[in-house]
């Protein structure tokens, strides 16, 4: 443990990051979206379930959100991605793999506390 010490704590951070990467024995990797997802909103974002009723809705919060092209009693995976500066939550349904229904909804309705 001392050794670690000796060996971390004379150096500034940013050298300590930048000499890996420049010796190429980096461990960090960029970012890239997982296969299915169109942006970083559906990787970092508040997932529920629901499975569509028989009218093709599905009730979020006391909303009810009509939910096109998904057959009938599927489970969707629903991504919540709140802006508290406009006031707003940006639901992206997913069914499938892909992005099925996307829709922005007033931020005071749901029981989400930021």
């Amino acid at each position: 443990m001392a050794q670690l010490d000796r060996a971390f704590s004379d150096q500034i951070p940013n050298v300590r990051f930048q000499r890996p990467i420049a010796e190429g024995n980096n461990l960090l990797r960029p970012f890239s979206l997982p296969r299915a997802y169109t942006s970083p909103k559906d990787v970092f974002c508040l997932r529920e379930r629901r499975m569509v009723n028989a009218y093709r809705r599905i009730s979020l919060f006391g909303h009810e959100i009509q939910v096109p092209n998904v057959p009938l009693r599927e489970e969707v995976d629903i991504h919540m991605v709140p802006d508290p500066d406009k006031n707003i939550m940006e639901i992206r349904i997913w069914w499938d793999d892909r992005l099925a229904h996307s829709v922005t909804l007033p931020l005071q309705g749901f029981r989400v506390h930021f």
